[in-house]
C-alpha cells in the first residue's frame, strides 16, 4: 500500500499521427498503463515550393498532441516524472526564440500552442532536386545528403527565398521544437540521432560541419546544440495537462531508433518495419564506426543508435504509402466510372482478392517515390500477361514487390553474414495486411515474429525509464 509508482510518458510526433503512451516500471518489466493516438491531418500546401513541397501545419500537430494528452488518465499524468519524445527525422521547423509558443489554460491544465512558428517541412519534401543538391558543398558526414534533410532545406531557402529565414532565429525537428517549448530552452537542443538525419553532421566527433557551412554562407546560428540520446534536455517549466512542473524531459529522439528500441532485445534479431515507408534494420558490432564519407550508391545507411552503437538500415521510401497510392488510384478510376466506393472498402477487397491468389507472375517494381540511393529510378510493371490482371494478381504482385525491394537493399546473404537469426515484424502496414506478411515469410528464410506494440512512443518512454 505504498505510494503509486512514478510514470514515464512517451510521445511520438509521426508523419500522420501523434501517439502518447504511459509506462510504469514493475518487477516484471515495464507495463503500458495507457495510450492514445490522434491523426494530425496536418498536410498543407507549400507556398514557396509548390507541388514538390511537403509541409505540415504545426498548429494542427500540436492540437493532436493536446487532444492525446487530454484523453490519458489524469491521475497517471500527475505521477509522470520523465518525458521521452520522438518524432519524424530529417524534417525542419523554424521559430522565434522568444515567441515560439503561448501557454494557455485548457480543461486539463496549462497547455501551449505555436505562436511565431513556420510550417514543418517534412522528410518527404521534394524541393531539393538532384541538380540543386549537387550544387551544395560536400558534407563531412557518413550520410549522403538528400532532399527533405533539414540542412538541405535551409540551403534551399537561402538560395530561393532568403527573406523567409530572416523571420526566425531557431530551428529543429518538430520534436526538438516541443522539447524546447516544454523546457523553455534558450537554444534548441537536438540528439545526435536527429542531427545526423539533417546532413552536415559528423557522428564520429559529434559536431556540425560548421567550417564547410560557414564558407558557403549557411546561417549556422540556426543549428541546435547537440546532446547524447537518452540525456536530459531540461525540466517542464510549468504543469502540462496535469503533468507536474519540473518533470524531466529527454533530448528528442529519432522515431526510427525508438521503434527499434521498443522491440529489439537480441543483437541477432533484424527488425522489419513497414508503415508509411519501410525499413530493415540490424545492429552493428559494438566497436563499429561508420565510414568517413558516404557511398551515395549504397542502399544501406548507418544510423546512430544509443550508447555509441549504430544500426545498419535499409530505409526504403516505398512502403505502405505505395499501397495507399494504389488504393487511391482504384478509388479515382471508380469515381471516373461514375461509382463511389470508400477507400477502406477498396482496401479490404483488394487484400481479400490477393489472399485468394497465392501467386502472380506479374512483376511490380514499386518504387513510385524513388529511393534515396537511386532517386531517378521510378516504378515499373513487367511480365504482364492477360491471365494475370485481376485485382488479386496485381495486389499480390504489389505486396511482393514492396518486400522484394527492401530485400534487394539488404539481401538475405548479408543478413546471414551479420548473424541474423530472427526477424521482428512491425509497422501498421505489416500488421494490417496478411498478404504482406505472407510475402515476408516467403522471401526471408528466418522465423518471423510480429510485435504487438512496436512503436516509437513506447520506445521513447522505455529510453527514459531505463535511464531513470
Amino acid at each position: 500500500g505504498g505510494p503509486a509508482p512514478a510514470c514515464v510518458l512517451g510521445i511520438d510526433l509521426g508523419t500522420t499521427s501523434v501517439k502518447a503512451a504511459l509506462l510504469v516500471g514493475t518487477e516484471r518489466g515495464q507495463v503500458v498503463a495507457g495510450s492514445c493516438s490522434r491523426e494530425t491531418q496536418a498536410h498543407t500546401a507549400s507556398l514557396e515550393a509548390g507541388p514538390q513541397g511537403m509541409e505540415q501545419n504545426v498548429w494542427r500537430i500540436l492540437r493532436a498532441l493536446n487532444e492525446c494528452l487530454a484523453a490519458l488518465p489524469q491521475q497517471q499524468l500527475q505521477r509522470v516524472s520523465h518525458i521521452g519524445i520522438s518524432g519524424q527525422m530529417h524534417g525542419i521547423v523554424f521559430w522565434k526564440k522568444d515567441k515560439g509558443c503561448k501557454w494557455t489554460e485548457c480543461g486539463t491544465g496549462p497547455a501551449f500552442e505555436p505562436e511565431e512558428v513556420s510550417h514543418l517541412i517534412t522528410w518527404q519534401d521534394g524541393r531539393c532536386s538532384p541538380t540543386f543538391l549537387s550544387s551544395l558543398p560536400l558534407p563531412q558526414s557518413h550520410i549522403s545528403l538528400s532532399t527533405g534533410f533539414g540542412c538541405a532545406t535551409v540551403y534551399w531557402y537561402l538560395k530561393k527565398s532568403p527573406d523567409f529565414l530572416k523571420s526566425y532565429d531557431a530551428a529543429g525537428t518538430i520534436h526538438d521544437y516541443v522539447v524546447a517549448m516544454l523546457c523553455d530552452l534558450k537554444k534548441p537542443l537536438m540528439s545526435i540521432q536527429n542531427a545526423a538525419s539533417w546532413g552536415y553532421f559528423n557522428s564520429r566527433n559529434k559536431s556540425w560541419n560548421t567550417d564547410i557551412l560557414q564558407k558557403s554562407g549557411f546561417p549556422v546560428h540556426l543549428l541546435p546544440e547537440v546532446g547524447d540520446p537518452g540525456s536530459i534536455a531540461g525540466r517542464t517549466i510549468c504543469a502540462w495537462h496535469g503533468i507536474p512542473k519540473g518533470a524531466k524531459v529527454g533530448v528528442a529522439l529519432g522515431d526510427f531508433q525508438c521503434s527499434v528500441y521498443s522491440c529489439l532485445t537480441e543483437r541477432t534479431d533484424a527488425v522489419l518495419n513497414i508503415s508509411t515507408s519501410a525499413q530493415l534494420t540490424v545492429s552493428m558490432p559494438l566497436d563499429f564506426q561508420p565510414p568517413e564519407t558516404p557511398d551515395p550508391s549504397s542502399a544501406v545507411t548507418y544510423f546512430p543508435y544509443f550508447n555509441g552503437d549504430y544500426l545498419a538500415v535499409a530505409a526504403s521510401l516505398n512502403g505502405g504509402n505505395v499501397l495507399a497510392t494504389f488504393v487511391d488510384m482504384v478509388a479515382r478510376w471508380t469515381e471516373e466510372l461514375g461509382l463511389q466506393v470508400e477507400e477502406s472498402a477498396i482496401y479490404a477487397k483488394i487484400i481479400k482478392a490477393a489472399l485468394s491468389q497465392n501467386n502472380s507472375k506479374l512483376s511490380v517494381h514499386p518504387t513510385i517515390f524513388g529511393e534515396r540511393h537511386v532517386p531517378e529510378q521510378l516504378a515499373s510493371v513487367t511480365n504482364i500477361a492477360a491471365s494475370g490482371l485481376s485485382l488479386g494478381h496485381v495486389t499480390r504482385a504489389l505486396c511482393r514487390g514492396i518486400v522484394e525491394n527492401l530485400c534487394s537493399m539488404l539481401p538475405v546473404q548479408r543478413l546471414l553474414e551479420m548473424g541474423v537469426r530472427r526477424i521482428l515484424g512491425s509497422g501498421s502496414a505489416l500488421t494490417r495486411n496478411e498478404v504482406l506478411r505472407q510475402e515476408v515469410e516467403r522471401i526471408f528464410p528466418f522465423p518471423v515474429v510480429y510485435g504487438k506494440d512496436v512503436d516509437a512512443a513506447v520506445g521513447a518512454a522505455m529510453v527514459m525509464l531505463h535511464r531513470k
